[in-house]
């Protein structure tokens, strides 16, 4: 009874330190609930709104995870590069970092695959990566350090993501064009925020 006491607890003390982090994990477990459980899901989950009125569908695609694993998957690499990033630079940095790597990859997978039945945190998970990398690389800081290998790895899965094998084996699609367009804008901003960073340094 105590070590479970002692787990909840320690996940409060780290919701508390990272809000916005809690938020997203929150509601990509809505999102697995919505995913695996309800079908088709809901409309207000589907990508959509370019056009209309209902401008929050071109970013709540994120939350939707079909499947356990998936939910994992994305939940774990959440909680350790978005943690990073609000413990950093604080909750709205991350809630600006998380927006923009939404709207672009959800936009890009929407224009390369032409359906919007598609959802994920995956897009996200590359745009916060590519902003730890690249902006760790201009002013480094010992909180978005990340072991070289780790870095090398996510992009190795991205690329056999990119073959198909996975879709073959797995009997799923993956939105590969989330994935790297995600990647690239995260780069992109970790480019811009460490540039600044380095100038205001120097100032």
């Amino acid at each position: 009874m105590s070590g479970n006491q002692s787990l909840i607890s320690r996940w409060i003390l780290a919701a508390r330190y990272h809000p916005v982090t809690a938020l997203l994990f929150a509601g990509s477990l809505f999102g697995w609930f919505l995913g695996t459980f309800l079908y088709p899901v809901p409309q207000p989950f589907v990508f959509g709104g370019i056009t209309g009125p209902e401008k929050w569908r071109l970013v709540s695609p994120i939350f939707v995870h079909f499947g356990l694993m998936h939910f994992v998957f994305n939940g774990l690499w959440l909680c350790l590069l978005g943690a990073r990033i609000e413990r950093l630079s604080g909750s709205l940095h991350l809630v600006l970092v998380v927006l923009l790597s939404a709207l672009v990859s959800n936009m890009c997978q929407f224009v390369w695959s032409g359906s919007v039945y598609f959802g994920g945190m995956s897009g996200v998970i590359y745009g916060l990566l590519g902003y730890i990398w690249i902006r760790n690389l201009l002013a480094p800081h010992p909180l978005i350090a990340l072991p070289r290998e780790l870095i090398l790895f996510m992009i190795g899965w991205l690329f056999v993501c990119m073959t198909g094998v996975l879709d073959i084996l797995l009997g799923v699609g993956i939105a590969n064009a989330a994935h790297a367009s995600g990647l690239l804008i995260g780069m992109l901003m970790g480019l811009v925020f460490g540039a600044v960073k380095n100038i205001g340094k120097r100032i």
